[in-house]
């Protein structure tokens, strides 16, 4: 099973990954988590990029996403290709041969939550805290999943305090996600 959590950065997507992951390590689920693969990137990010940075985020998040994927019976993803896209978009418009790639990709994802932005940001050090850059991903992200239709769930606006309830109910009444309770 391979869950996503998408939307721009700074909205508590990390967080929500590793609340869920301790979730499901509590029912005895062997779970991994395919951390935020741009703070790796040895290339400029933000709104500084290049297209050369958001095709190696793009691909490393495939890739690491096949490795877990290969380990672990739940992945749990700190972001999605769908997300990453909107980055490489943003900045370089619509690049169609890795779009048609993305939504291919995207089918592989068993649940997405959309994490909505709160329309602050804190600094951590590595994400802009431009809050027009950020708005301008929130909204990407949501047109790519308005385009395809791409189901997903939506996390309430102004409810952080229940998000994980919420995540944790979808997540073990999914099919897959009974499959691995067994």
């Amino acid at each position: 099973m391979k869950v996503a959590f998408i939307g721009t950065h700074g909205v508590g997507k990390t967080t929500l990954c590793y609340e869920l992951a301790a979730v499901l390590k509590r029912e005895g689920v062997h779970v991994d988590i395919v951390k935020e693969v741009a703070r790796l990137s040895p290339l400029p990010i933000n709104q500084k990029t290049s297209l050369e940075a958001q095709t190696w985020i793009f691909l490393t998040q495939m890739a690491e996403e096949i490795r877990s994927g290969s380990q672990h019976d739940v992945v749990v993803c700190d972001r999605s290709v769908l997300d990453n896209y909107a980055y490489m978009m943003l900045a370089f418009g619509r690049q169609l041969p890795i779009e048609r790639f993305m939504h291919h990709w995207m089918k592989g994802y068993d649940l997405l939550f959309k994490v909505p932005f709160g329309g602050t940001l804190a600094a951590d050090g590595i994400r802009d805290t431009d809050t027009f850059f950020a708005e301008a991903i929130d909204q990407l992200v949501d047109k790519l999943l308005d385009e395809r239709s791409l189901p997903h769930e939506r996390l309430e606006p102004g409810g952080r305090a229940t998000w994980i309830e919420h995540v944790k109910k979808v997540v073990l009444n999914h099919p897959q996600g009974q499959k691995r309770l067994i």
